[in-house]
């Protein structure tokens, strides 16, 4: 199963997003966000909330728990 930092690339580039763009979503530095492209330090928990949910991914999909993207939304199931 890919890595966080690896299934954050991959969601990216499907995209066609520069890092600049997730960058600034984030509120963050290009390069900030380049170390979690390569591994060097992971998101806190309010980045990758706001990632998975620009991305309509579970949280467990985006940091390589699941293989499966599924993003789930209260009251979604009624």
């Amino acid at each position: 199963m890919p890595t966080y930092s690896e299934r954050l690339k991959e969601l990216r580039k499907e995209r066609r997003l520069y890092q600049r763009e997730l960058a600034e979503l984030l509120g963050i530095s290009v390069r900030g966000y380049q170390c979690y492209e390569t591994g060097e330090h992971e998101p806190g928990v309010k980045k990758l909330i706001a990632l998975a949910d620009y991305y309509q991914v579970s949280i467990d999909y985006l940091v390589g728990r699941t293989d499966v993207p599924d993003f789930h939304t209260s009251g979604a199931e009624d």
